[in-house]
């Protein structure tokens, strides 16, 4: 499977949108009252983080399948690793 660059770049911006998305979760989820809105923000913040986690596995093939030294699929990567492991040590923001 050859590498689309145009594929690998819309998710490394669908990426850096989820990534924003989520710091904007856990900042509303600090100042809010209101449980059914707070149960919603934690819902998203689950699915965005799935979707995140679906990107990183199709990063992972596309890495495989290009062997260049630098190219898209080792950033997208890389982004999706940080994201994730981003998360999940900002994840303990919702137990506070």
């Amino acid at each position: 499977m050859k590498e689309s660059y145009s594929i690998t770049n819309n998710l490394l911006i669908e990426v850096d949108v989820l990534t924003n998305r989520l710091k904007n979760i856990k900042q509303s989820y600090k100042t809010i009252y209101y449980k059914g809105l707070k149960e919603r923000l934690f819902s998203e913040n689950k699915d965005i983080f799935n979707r995140i986690n679906e990107i990183y596995k199709i990063a992972k093939h596309l890495k495989k399948t290009n062997y260049k030294e630098f190219n898209f699929s080792n950033l997208l990567v890389e982004k999706t690793e940080r994201a994730l492991k981003q998360n999940k040590f900002e994840s303990n923001l919702f137990f506070l």
